[in-house]
């Protein structure tokens, strides 16, 4: 399983009793090999290994691949800086080491020498994983085999390439017969990538089907992993501001260096992404950060770890003011300032969860972990939209969206001329009350605009509400906190538009 050392598989650091108990569960499930990583700080390891050791499970210590230019080098990426993380690994008793490239930045002749380097540094297995974003995976992981890597991370034909892995198919016939044959045998790779295209269009749904490239070279410039990548595209596409998406990569370089120059894995590239977000749409003036998320806040307060170089102090500042643990940072691991959690979490849950997986489901994730449970004991019926589709299912679905035959054209049309970037279309409606539908719209619009000056609290992104802090009949006063906002799995602290009392 991959493992987000102290952040389990949620986006931020658990108390280490839930880390003590999930890690246990883990072994006891059936978990053998644990890739852990953490993108800020190897001492958020410490209390998971210590369990995956206690079980002889296998530990493979991850360094996540991050750079600032487009090569491996300079001052903060260098090979030195992959060596030092490799050492500490080492000294944690890593049985496997493993470069997690979640971007697929690694170049060739980078990984070449990044894997001969370590290979001559320590006799642990190295295991190289990268994605095919930038189009280079395939040559980088030939490079790291002619380097002697141990292990490298491929995936079947018919779910490789774009932001997935390399294919494992020519990968095998490439060193078959060298002194690296992988021993595979394609035959049997192309039955199971028969069955696989079966069930493809299952999955179709979830791939950019507007682009022309299966490859974003643009990714060695905004260096934007694939997950961060589809969470920016979501979310900017439910405010209905994808084309903000380029101001967006304008601002991520701008951003991660006031918090830190962090490698963009997560949770610190959902950190650094939604927060940019936040700025290109909500900030009057470069570096105002006016809605800074609660992640954000954790981080500069030093609740993920040491950042890679000093955050910017004047964010830093902006971000603690009003900070409930203190507006001076901590340096010590994060785990040690961290109430333990379970005793609460389970009380809370007393009733709902049957057992302590239950338990950890709702400790990891408080709000969609008792949904889940209501569901799984038939408390409350599963949502049509959270249920997996048929094959049957998706081509119904295809074939509803196919253009319908145009009925006969009725003589009350209405026609209207049409100017977009500067082309002309004459557009015909067949709507009698098309006019009148369009002067309530805009009625409608105006009074609703009128109502929000006059203290409505509106929601600057779409999302989940979390928590109220204030209750009806509370007096607060213009930008107090009334409510958390989740969205994209970042909470937000929405404040009063004006002073007065919250009416409902």
């Amino acid at each position: 399983m991959l493992l987000r050392g102290q952040n389990l598989v949620g986006y931020r650091n658990y108390a280490d009793d839930v880390v003590e108990a999930f890690v246990q569960r883990a072994c006891d499930n059936g978990i053998d090999i644990f890739r852990v990583f953490d993108a800020l700080d190897f001492r958020n390891f410490e209390t998971a290994v210590k369990v995956i050791k206690r079980n002889k499970k296998h530990f493979q210590g991850s360094i996540c691949y991050s750079l600032t230019e487009p090569r491996m080098g300079g001052e903060v990426y260098n090979l030195e800086y992959y060596l030092e993380k490799a050492k500490q690994l080492e000294e944690m008793g890593a049985d496997t080491i493993c470069i997690k490239d979640m971007a697929g930045l690694v170049a060739p002749y980078d990984a070449y020498n990044l894997v001969k380097a370590l290979k001559k540094q320590t006799n642990i297995p190295i295991h190289l994983h990268t994605h095919f974003t930038s189009g280079m995976a395939d040559l980088a992981l030939l490079k790291a085999i002619e380097a002697g890597v141990d292990i490298v991370d491929t995936c079947m034909a018919p779910y490789a390439y774009r932001t997935s892995h390399p294919a494992i198919e020519p990968l095998v016939i490439t060193l078959l017969g060298t002194n690296r044959d992988t021993g595979f045998d394609i035959n049997k790779l192309a039955e199971i990538d028969r069955e696989m295209e079966k069930i493809v269009p299952k999955y179709m749904h979830y791939l950019d089907t507007t682009k022309l490239s299966i490859i974003d070279t643009n990714v060695i410039l905004h260096q934007t992993p694939g997950g961060m990548l589809s969470n920016l595209v979501n979310q900017l596409r439910q405010m209905d501001a994808l084309d903000k998406l380029d101001n967006v990569f304008e601002a991520l370089p701008k951003v991660r260096k006031d918090l830190g120059q962090v490698p963009l894995v997560t949770p610190t590239s959902q950190i650094v992404g939604i927060q940019t977000v936040n700025n290109v749409l909500f900030d009057k003036e470069e570096g105002e950060y006016s809605q800074i998320t609660e992640q954000v806040k954790d981080l500069c307060y030093g609740l993920y770890g040491r950042t890679t170089k000093p955050i910017n102090p004047e964010v830093r500042k902006k971000a603690l003011k009003g900070y409930p643990r203190g507006e001076k940072p901590i340096t010590t691991r994060p785990g040690d300032v961290l109430e333990p959690e379970l005793p609460k979490v389970k009380e809370e849950v007393k009733g709902l969860a049957k057992n302590i997986d239950d338990e950890l489901i709702c400790a990891l994730y408080p709000v969609t972990g008792k949904r889940f449970l209501k569901w799984k004991y038939g408390l409350e019926p599963v949502p049509d939209e959270v249920k997996p589709k048929t094959l049957e299912q998706i081509e119904s679905e295809r074939k509803a969206k196919e253009k319908p035959e145009a009925p006969e054209k009725p003589k009350n049309v209405k026609s209207f001329d049409v100017y977009v970037d500067g082309e002309y279309f004459k557009v015909e409606i067949a709507d009698k009350n098309a006019r009148i539908a369009n002067s309530v719209s805009r009625k409608k619009t105006q009074k609703s605009e009128g109502a929000d000056k006059s203290g409505n609290l509106v929601a600057p992104i779409p999302g989940m509400i979390i928590e109220y802090k204030k209750k009806v009949g509370d007096f607060v006063k213009a930008g107090e906190t009334v409510v958390v906002l989740e969205a994209m799995k970042m909470f937000n602290n929405l404040g009063a538009p004006c002073d007065g009392e919250i009416k409902k």
